[in-house]
């Protein structure tokens, strides 16, 4: 999985993405201070000055035009126009610009009854203006801001700089034995603020946790292999010896063969529990074996919770397979699904179908509602029917066994019309060989 980028580099990202909008900004400026002062201000200007010349001629004929640094001028009759340098006759009254490579002047043209006056301003003190009066200035502004920017992105990496260190040190953790140490109040950076603190003291504290969590559940597994197989081997022991003696009724007989079957169940029960519990164990089978020949064990031992009901139990075998799953987790898991169907169905059928890679439970039960379907496989969820069998713990170890084992579990149901239970098997947990399948055996 593809990790998000970190703290710094999303300050670092920020502090480049607002350079480049002040940078934006800037540019966009310089170019409209040009634009303001070439043609609103000089423009102005130059209408101005005209219309101040025309009003001093008007008092005094001999009025000389203007002739300063910045701006020349032309009065002249209209014969005269022709004695003007060329690219000045052929312009009309108003306002004109001439590119730089034709002089880059602002000319401003004005006819008043036989007369023609032209007003010239130099494009170079135009660019002088723009450069004075809006490069400079903005120059400066950048300066500052850009410190400004910096200052602020210094200061928040250095505010960030705790947590990532904590990430650092997180990161660097082993989910099954976290070293917490260098969370400890002693080794922790001397500009660490208070909140990071309590961050990193609420991390160690939670690694501790974790930590003895991982110990108290490495206990577990190691004395519960012994302690609860042991009464059960006595339980075992007990019932061989007491099936050897003579005389025993058939009543006896039937008990003792019902409590040596029930000693195998919860053995194959506290197996799986405790590698549920072991996180790294999958498990394996010694010898592989056929799907069948679990999938039968389980079909024969559901036949008593049917024999007073109308309902016929089959098993179809279409392609058999092999795996290495250990043999008491094929039988939990396709055991309590058959069980639940022989619960859930009064009449009718249930059909134990296996195919390629898949094991699928189809009966003509009660069914189930979306609602059911949604909460299935909760812990001890048994549904809103009158069925008070079990105690809502086998789907969910079934769940758990499927999750473990990368299997595949989907339940299709209707109300009335039964249910149909699927689980999928990859080929990742078949004994992968060419003679790992066949078809129709006869187990």
């Amino acid at each position: 999985m593809s990790r998000k980028h970190g703290l710094r580099k999303k300050f670092w990202s920020a502090f480049v993405l607002q350079v480049a909008a002040v940078c934006f900004a800037a540019v966009i400026g310089v170019y409209g201070a040009s634009v303001v002062i070439k043609d609103i201000l000089i423009k102005q200007a130059l209408q101005d000055e005209a219309r101040h010349f025309w009003q001093l001629h008007d008092n005094n004929p001999n009025t000389q035009v203007p002739d300063t640094f910045n701006m020349k001028g032309f009065l002249l009759d209209m014969e005269q126009v022709s004695a003007l340098p060329p690219k000045y006759k052929s312009l009309g009254p108003g306002y004109h610009s001439f590119e730089k490579q034709h002089g880059g002047e602002l000319i401003w043209v004005e006819n008043r009854g036989n007369q023609k006056l032209l007003l010239i301003f130099k494009q170079e003190q135009v660019d002088a203006l723009a450069f004075w009066f809006g490069v400079v200035p903005l120059i400066l502004l950048l300066v500052v801001v850009y410190a400004m920017v910096f200052f602020s992105y210094r200061t928040s990496k250095r505010l960030v700089s705790p947590v990532i260190w904590l990430s650092n040190q997180v990161r660097g953790w082993d989910p099954k034995k976290p070293d917490v140490s260098g969370l400890s109040p002693g080794k922790l950076p001397a500009d660490m603020d208070s909140e990071a603190e309590v961050l990193a003291e609420a991390l160690h504290e939670f690694g501790q946790r974790i930590g003895q969590f991982v110990e108290r559940e490495q206990n577990f597994t190691a004395n519960a292999s012994h302690e609860l197989r042991t009464p059960l081997t006595v339980i075992r022991v007990a019932s061989d010896m007491v099936s050897t003696e003579s005389g025993l009724s058939p009543m006896a007989q039937r008990s003792i063969q019902r409590i040596q079957k029930a000693g195998k169940e919860m053995e194959s029960l506290i197996e799986g529990f405790l590698l549920l519990a072991r996180e790294d164990d999958f498990g394996h089978s010694e010898q592989p074996y056929w799907i069948s020949e679990a999938v039968c064990d389980e079909v024969d031992n559901a036949r008593v919770l049917i024999r007073e009901k109308p309902i016929a139990l089959r098993m179809q075998i279409i392609n058999d397979f092999r795996v290495d799953t250990p043999y008491y987790v094929v039988a939990t898991v396709v055991g309590n699904l058959i069980r639940n169907a022989c619960h859930y169905t009064d009449s009718g059928e249930i059909t134990v179908k296996i195919d390629a890679r898949q094991i699928e439970v189809i009966d003509t039960g009660i069914g189930m509602s979306q609602e059911q379907l949604a909460r299935i496989f909760d812990l001890f969820y048994r549904g809103d029917n009158n069925n008070q069998n079990g105690k809502g713990i086998g789907m969910s170890l079934v769940k758990r066994f499927c999750d473990r084992f990368q299997w595949t579990i989907s339940v299709a149901s209707t109300p009335g019309n039964g249910t149909v239970a699927t689980i999928g098997i990859p080929e990742a947990s078949n004994l992968i060989a060419s003679s790992s399948t066949r078809t129709n055996p006869n187990p």
